[in-house]
């Protein structure tokens, strides 16, 4: 365990220092709180907003009071983790599900860097693991713990029903960010109506082997998810082509729907190092939260 998080506290250090010096960006805005909270009362004064005014207070007979606000600064960040078997594909302590607790440790170590509270959701079709927002570095070994012992009980995936469960335990806007690779129908609905009430992020996981199959001819592939095994021929041109058509075009669905319904979406592809990757979604949020 001890090599696992020296290894994600040094991708974390990458990814703040490219934030905080080649990009002459800020770090803290990519959790920064998106909205206000209630700081104390003053006296009106002329061309105050009068629904500010706190009627309560001002009924006491002292005066006109309206209420002042400051800005939230204490985020909360939420990791969406998919643990199904579909998951399980690539090289060994490099599958997809690899790279997902790695990502979600390092995004961790760096939110709770910020002051942000941190929770994680695990699911495949039902809830594996569960951990209640915290602070502090030592709530964040316990989430880095809890991923990378994980023993998934169900192989199935159903995002709808993870989904569904976030919006009902999350309830004051948060980040909510979703590593899964999205394999799944009928979710849409739900990641929706998450993105209208908290700032979504989708991160995407993708391995070669998935739409690019070496050419054996007709062999016996083992569907971890429903447990059967079917016969595909590897070495038909056609059944490649519709590997490859059916994954670009639910990329391409998820991008548009993504940007349709303002969620960052980035793709990573388990070859490849993810921190560049990071960085550059990173650079994204921070000039999209800068100008709001």
């Amino acid at each position: 365990m001890q090599q696992i998080i020296s290894k994600l506290r040094k991708y974390e250090i990458q990814i703040r220092k490219a934030i905080n010096s080649r990009m002459q960006g800020d770090f803290h805005s990519i959790f920064k709180g998106a909205g206000l909270e209630f700081d104390g009362v003053r006296e009106y004064v002329y061309g105050d907003d009068t629904r500010n005014i706190d009627w309560n207070v001002s009924a006491k007979g002292l005066g006109t009071f309206v209420k002042t606000f400051k800005e939230e600064k204490e985020q909360s960040v939420y990791f969406l983790l998919d643990v199904s078997a579909s998951q399980e594909i690539g090289n060994p302590g490099a599958q997809k599900v690899d790279i997902g607790k790695e990502i979600c440790g390092v995004l961790t170590l760096a939110a709770l860097k910020e002051s942000s509270k941190v929770g994680l959701i695990c699911y495949s079709d039902t809830k594996e693991k569960y951990v209640k927002s915290g602070k502090g570095v030592k709530h964040g070994y316990h989430i880095i713990g809890e991923l990378f012992k994980l023993k998934p009980k169900s192989t199935k995936t159903d995002l709808t029903a993870a989904l569904r469960f976030t919006l009902e335990i999350v309830k004051k806007r948060s980040v909510i960010i979703v590593v899964s690779d999205f394999i799944d129908e009928g979710y849409e609905k739900n990641l929706r109506s998450l993105a209208k009430r908290h700032d979504v992020v989708s991160i995407h996981l993708k391995d070669d082997r998935e739409t690019n199959l070496p050419s054996l001819g007709i062999i016996p592939v083992f569907d971890k998810e429903s447990k059967k095994t079917i016969w595909v021929n590897t070495s038909s041109s056609d059944f490649r082509k519709k590997l490859e058509t059916r994954y670009s075009q639910g990329r391409g669905e998820l991008e548009k729907f993504s940007r349709k319904h303002e969620i960052n979406y980035l793709e990573i592809n388990t070859k490849d190092n993810y921190v560049p990757q990071l960085i550059k979604l990173f650079k994204l949020r921070n000039k999209t939260l800068k100008s709001v």
